[in-house]
């Protein structure tokens, strides 16, 4: 952590939080503040310069012409990269997750370059837009319990060698490649297209995120009642027929 303070960097609200992705930012805070640490969180917007000291970093989903706009200003600023460097953790979402790939098709029809971050490309769909709830089982080296998300895309996410797909879907499309796959990871760099907000839906991802950035392997217990209702409302609706 930097000055034994972790800090929260949600990374342009103004352009990229359209379907409520900031919640993650919300749960990640509230979920540090349980185990009683010291947060600090930083909305940066596309204005401003993303600072390279963060601990978590989070990218939520957006429009065509936001998300290319927010891929340009991430490029050109350099810092997310630099932050990555120097161990910070990255979670994205929707067309953040797509932004942190090799490139994407842009709003104007064209290949636009990523970060690079994830060895991912995605591309347009030619099929119906993926739409509705998910239910999904997380990469078991994660050690985490099903993923439940909401997705809503267009576009199809392939996998390069270095990447890991972040879970296998049970219902539901995912990165839209007919493989099963959903999301994908590296050490330090998470994707997924799952909305809802998914750290609301899913706490264990937020503390993975928090043990990540704390070099731990466990934290304090806290109250999840309000969290498990929701998964199971939310996973039981993913499982009805359509």
């Amino acid at each position: 952590m930097s000055d034994n303070q972790l800090r929260v960097v949600w990374i342009y609200p103004d352009l990229l939080s359209t379907y409520g992705d900031q919640g993650n930012a919300l749960v990640v805070e509230r979920r540090a503040r349980q185990r009683g640490l010291d947060v600090a969180r930083l909305d940066v917007r596309s204005d401003q310069p993303i600072p390279t000291s963060g601990d978590i970093y989070l990218i939520g989903g957006g429009e065509d012409r936001p998300q290319r706009l927010a891929a340009e200003r991430l490029r050109r600023d350099g810092g997310l990269h630099r932050a990555v460097e120097n161990g910070a953790i990255v979670f994205s979402v929707c067309a953040g997750y797509q932004i942190l790939g090799h490139e994407f098709i842009n709003d104007l029809g064209q290949r636009e370059p990523g970060l690079g971050l994830l060895d991912v490309v995605s591309v347009r769909g030619e099929g119906a837009r993926c739409v509705g709830d998910v239910l999904a089982d997380i990469n078991p080296q994660l050690g985490l319990p099903p993923l439940t998300g909401f997705e809503n895309h267009q576009g199809i996410t392939h996998l390069g060698p270095t990447a890991r797909p972040f879970a296998q879907v049970r219902f539901g499309n995912g990165n839209g490649t007919g493989d099963g796959t959903e999301g994908a990871f590296n050490d330090t760099v998470f994707g997924t297209y799952m909305h809802g907000p998914v750290l609301a839906r899913n706490p264990q991802i937020a503390d993975l995120l928090l043990k990540l950035a704390l070099d731990v392997n466990a934290l304090p217990p806290t109250d999840d009642r309000w969290y498990e209702a929701l998964r199971n409302e939310r996973i039981a609706a993913a499982q009805q027929p359509a």
